[in-house]
C-alpha cells in the first residue's frame, strides 16, 4: 500500500478521483439540512481526513513535477550546450 492511497474494502487502494468524489458528498450533506448532530460531527472529521490526505496526494505530485522540470531543464541544456560546442567546431 503507499502513502497516496488508502485501502478499499477489497484490500487495494483508493484512487485519489474516489476520495475526491467521497469529499464533495461529504461537504453536500453537510451543507443539507436532515443531517443530526453526532452524524455531522463525523462525517465532518471523515472529511478533515480526507482533505489531508488528498492535499499530501497534491504535495507529493507537485514535487515529483517540480522534480521532472528541473531534470528536464537539465537535460535540455546540456544538450545546447553540447550544441553550442559542435556548432564552434565546424
Amino acid at each position: 500500500m503507499s502513502a497516496e492511497h488508502e485501502p478499499d474494502a477489497g484490500g487495494g487502494e483508493v484512487p485519489f478521483e474516489r476520495e475526491l468524489e467521497r469529499l464533495e458528498a461529504i461537504v453536500e450533506r453537510l451543507e443539507g439540512d436532515d443531517l443530526g448532530l453526532e452524524e455531522g460531527v463525523d462525517l465532518y472529521k471523515e472529511g478533515v481526513e480526507l482533505l489531508a490526505r488528498l492535499n499530501g496526494v497534491l504535495a507529493r505530485a507537485e514535487t515529483r513535477v517540480e522534480e521532472l522540470t528541473r531534470t528536464l531543464e537539465g537535460e535540455l541544456a546540456a544538450l545546447e550546450a553540447g550544441d553550442g560546442a559542435d556548432a564552434d567546431a565546424d
